[in-house]
């Protein structure tokens, strides 16, 4: 607030004297400071102007003592009178309230009874529930009830031979077939009591048999622990003297292959390469694969992994084909995969590759992929073979093969007669699936092998693909029509146009039932 605007409102007679000018000009100083310090303006916290104001009429009454009992009754009622405009804003606001809380509680109360209708109806169900829950209780107590007197009758009974036997009614224990069914049911249940009292106890002489046995196996386990903490010591001692040879070969033919593990492949590959000496860790698969021979089971299919993965990372092919065809070894999908993969990187030796993986995926029974690896190496009539060998493959299969290996002569001989049997595939499927996938071009260079066999061809294949629809076919022609073969597209629709009952259908015309010639 500026010094004009605290002019504008005073009230205090002019003071001439210098020291009631001084005064005055103090508490001028003291409403600017203050006001702008509570950030109030005229419009501003009533609470804190008040205050200020107030604070500046206390001092004006103590400096001016003539007026002294004047001034303070003039401020009493001033007092007075804003506390009871106080107190009249705080009734306000509290009538204010109320009146709220009286507005809002005609749809409080509609709420509150909607409410209780509402749980007044989910209590009825659930007494209902309740009670057919009691009915249902009271029921089977009831029936227990029947069912203990009845066995306490039996079981009196039984102490009767006169009486009926227990489990059966008076007719059946005068039937013959029924009391033989029922003797046959007590030897069985005498049978399993006898059996289980077998197996839960035993004679105190067999219990002597099987602390003998026990000490003999705890004197087993304790030499194998010595003989494994030997062979551990004599081995880390060759690795430590740098004897890695020796260290591999004594692995190799450790007792009942006790150092044959991957610990063993871990210290190994730890040493790492020694510029001038054979890579240790070769030499370790190099001993266990020779002498897998020797032992009756093959090494297992963790070591066989990571031994072929230390050949080929050492480019040493000739070493894993041996081993893959001579030795001994667990093969596995990974394993194949692995091999793949490799002959994808070599393409000079990717042939070789091929051929080690369709192996293993063959003795692994993955027919997939061994199908697959013999139509990459260009086998055809080896794949078509091995199709008819095995009849797992599905029409999909066959459709995911061509997409994998889209090779002309293999597509020719699934979509064709082989050996006398029917296409395996569909020549028009064929067709629009590699149109479908993108491979546009391996359909092309297959219409073109099949113009080039003339109108005869192209005959032979329509009417011996059971599997394709003449709405289909039209699709084909349109698109050789579109790809250049105008005399093939002519072809396939003057042979459609010769079938009986076979009429071209435009686009336009879609209420045209395509099986009418069949029924007519």
């Amino acid at each position: 607030m500026s010094i004009q605007e605290i002019n504008k409102h005073a009230v205090l007679p002019p003071i001439i004297s210098r020291s009631d000018k001084e005064f005055l000009e103090s508490m001028q100083r003291y409403i600017i400071t203050e006001t702008e310090r509570v950030g109030c303006n005229e419009e501003g916290p009533a609470d804190e102007y008040y205050i200020i104001y107030r604070n500046v009429f206390d001092k004006v009454i103590e400096y001016v003592t003539a007026y002294k009992s004047i001034l303070t009754s003039i401020k009493k009622e001033y007092d007075g009178f804003i506390e009871t405009v106080k107190e009249g804003q705080r009734a306000a606001f509290c009538l204010h309230g109320k009146l709220k809380a009286l507005a809002a509680e005609p749809t409080a109360l509609v709420y509150h009874r909607k409410r209780t209708i509402q749980l007044e109806a989910k209590m009825r169900v659930i007494e209902n529930n309740s009670s057919k829950i009691q009915l249902q209780i009271d029921k089977m107590k009831q029936l227990r009830a029947e069912y203990e007197a009845k066995e306490v009758r039996y079981h009196t009974f039984s102490q009767d031979p006169s009486k009926p036997i227990p489990g059966m009614t008076l007719q059946e224990s005068v039937n013959l077939v029924a009391l033989t069914k029922y003797l046959k049911h007590l030897e069985d249940k005498y049978a399993e009591i006898k059996q289980a009292m077998l197996k839960k106890y035993v004679p105190i002489q067999r219990k002597a048999e099987l602390d003998e046995e026990m000490i003999v196996t705890l004197k087993r386990r304790d030499l194998a622990e010595n003989l494994n903490k030997q062979l551990q010591f004599r081995f880390s001692e060759l690795m430590s003297l740098g004897e890695y040879e020796k260290a591999a070969c004594f692995a190799a033919n450790s007792p009942r292959r006790i150092l044959q593990n991957i610990g063993t492949v871990n210290k190994f590959k730890a040493v790492g390469k020694i510029r001038g000496k054979p890579f240790p860790l070769l030499l370790f698969f190099e001993a266990i694969f020779s002498t897998s021979h020797a032992y009756r089971r093959p090494i297992n299919a963790e070591l066989t992994l990571e031994g072929i993965k230390c050949g080929l990372s050492e480019k040493r092919l000739d070493l894993v084909i041996n081993w893959v065809t001579q030795e001994r070894l667990t093969f596995s999908e990974e394993l194949g995969d692995v091999i793949c993969d490799y002959g994808e990187q070599d393409t000079y030796n990717k042939a070789k590759c091929l051929a080690l993986a369709q192996m293993i995926y063959s003795e692994c029974g993955l027919h997939k992929k061994a199908l697959l690896c013999i139509c990459k190496q260009g086998q055809i009539p080896g794949a078509m073979e091995y199709i008819q060998q095995f009849k797992d493959f599905t029409y999909d299969d066959l459709m995911q093969l061509i997409k994998l290996c889209p090779h002309i002569e293999l597509i020719q001989c699934l979509t064709r007669e082989w050996n006398g049997k029917p296409p395996s595939l569909s020549f028009g499927l064929a067709i629009l699936h590699l149109f479908s996938v993108d491979m546009k071009k391996v359909g092309i260079k297959l219409l073109q092998e099949i113009s080039k066999g003339g109108k005869s061809i192209v005959e032979h294949l329509m009417i011996n693909d059971p599997f394709f629809s003449l709405e289909n076919w039209q699709e084909i022609a349109n698109i050789c029509l579109q790809n250049g073969f105008d005399q093939l597209s002519q072809d396939i629709m003057s042979i459609l146009r010769s079938q009986t009952g076979v009429t071209e259908i435009s686009e336009e015309d879609d209420t045209v039932n395509l099986m009418e010639h069949v029924f007519w």
